[in-house]
């Protein structure tokens, strides 16, 4: 994790090597490298945005469409591409767990 020429240590959270994202457990600025390990998995990435405690960013690609993973379970659905390194929420995901409107539209 470097920032502006040094080393600093983020501690950041990654469950289940199926995961596109990881959660972080304090404020990081955006422009910070970030190395997740999950086992065997590592991954590096640069933060596209700041990411605030407790929210997500991505650790891969995730394409429209596609699910995402945190903690081995599906959390939702990327509503546009998103890229290593990008904050992941509201604006880029929808929820897809007790969704009343699709079951009353029958989708």
């Amino acid at each position: 994790m470097e920032r502006a020429g040094r080393r600093e240590a983020h501690k950041v959270v990654m469950l289940n090597p199926a995961d596109n994202v990881a959660v972080a457990l304090a404020d990081i600025a955006a422009g910070t490298r970030i190395r997740v390990v999950c086992g065997e998995s590592v991954f590096e990435v640069e933060l596209a945005e700041p990411v605030e405690f407790g929210h997500k960013f991505a650790v891969r690609p995730i394409a429209a469409g596609e699910n995402v993973i945190k903690y081995g379970e599906v959390i939702g659905r990327a509503t546009v591409d998103i890229r290593p390194g990008q904050h992941v929420h509201v604006h880029n995901i929808e929820g897809i767990r007790g969704r009343g409107d699709r079951l009353a539209a029958g989708t």
